[in-house]
């Protein structure tokens, strides 16, 4: 397969987002939701089908799928902008999406048959006729993706939910659902900006949990903590490993360590641990030292699902007052309705 003949070039750059605390507000604000997905720009040029990750990556071999989708739409020309999600169980599944990373193209085979990938549009830059769309406001930009989106998606191909009103976009920051990651605010008077983030603005949703600290392991260099292993217990009183934290000064970490040393040797973690079989594992990811489960941490966090934090929490303050074993899965705000609902095909 040759690559795309198209006025967007395979290196062009995704545009990027600023994360921002607060959702902008006022007409010239549009808002989506934020996907926990893979970024991928897509190319189709007849026959010719690419994948780039938001960093330039070839993603097609890990998605066949998606690329069989696109190819059904009678539009033989077009660059759209969106996210690669995968629908597992009644929710989207980042670990699913990290399953197809794999070098076995059979493997990759199967797992895009079993559980088949989702490609959710959110921009258009090239449609099936006229030139690129990249100088266009958002607005334009938008209304030629819902137009194109009637004509030519099937269910594996979505258009991602749009609205204007601030209240929706409150909506879908709060209340929450299994594969939202935040809100996505967009200007509606601006062009894509490749590479840029003054178009685009990321909100994240933030909570809070108390976690035991089932263990910890050191920095590269220095002799001190680098980072907290984070645990909480399930309905049998096991304590599995969620996350970590390091998000501390290096005075803090030169103070914290002997405390740590010296609860250091206990059981650590008696269901899930860290440093289990995975082939994302490394020597150095393997070795922590686990401790007495003593210590409570309150962390703020952006993402759970699947049994864990998706992403690195931030330390909040120690927690003395809160006994471990009331740190359990139960504190977790439960997400709300299923993503799945706001994937239809019209978005």
């Amino acid at each position: 397969m040759s690559a795309p003949d198209l006025p967007i070039p395979l290196s062009f750059a995704a545009m990027e987002a600023e994360t921002i605390d607060e959702l902008p507000v006022g007409d010239v604000w549009a808002y989506e939701p934020k996907w926990d997905g893979f970024r991928c720009l897509a190319f189709r040029d007849g026959d010719d089908i690419e994948l780039r990750s938001k960093a330039g990556k070839p993603l097609g071999r890990y998605f066949p799928d998606i690329v069989t989708a696109l190819a059904q739409p009678g539009a033989k020309r077009f660059v759209l902008d969106g996210e690669i999600v995968i629908p597992f169980e009644d929710r989207l599944s980042f670990e699913q999406l990290l399953m197809r990373i794999h070098p076995a193209a059979s493997r990759v085979e199967k797992l895009s048959h079993a559980t088949p990938a989702v490609f959710v549009a959110f921009d258009i830059l090239l449609a099936e006729r006229g030139g690129p769309l990249a100088d266009r406001p958002f607005r334009d930009r938008r209304d030629r993706l819902e137009a194109f989106a009637a004509r030519y998606f099937t269910d594996d191909l979505r258009l991602s939910p749009h609205s204007t009103d601030i209240e929706q976009a409150r909506r879908w920051l709060h209340d929450g659902s299994d594969g939202l990651d935040g809100v996505m605010a967009k200007r509606l008077d601006e062009p894509y900006r490749p590479g840029e983030r003054s178009a685009m603005a990321k909100i994240k949703r933030m909570r809070t949990a108390d976690c035991v600290v089932g263990g910890f392991r050191y920095a590269s260099r220095g002799g001190v903590v680098g980072s907290l292993l984070l645990g909480l217990h399930d309905a049998d009183g096991l304590l599995h490993h969620v996350g970590y934290t390091s998000s501390f000064r290096g005075d803090e970490r030169e103070a914290l360590t002997p405390e740590l040393e010296r609860i250091a040797g206990g059981e650590g973690f008696t269901g899930r641990a860290p440093g289990g079989p995975s082939r994302w594992s490394t020597r150095r990811s393997d070795e922590w030292v686990p401790l007495e489960p003593l210590l409570v941490a309150e962390v703020r966090y952006d993402h759970f699902s699947e049994g864990r934090f998706r992403h690195a929490t931030r330390l909040e303050r120690w927690r003395p007052d809160k006994a471990p074993a009331q740190c359990t899965f139960d504190q977790i705000a439960s997400e709300g309705r299923s993503t799945l609902a706001l994937l239809r095909r019209d978005g």
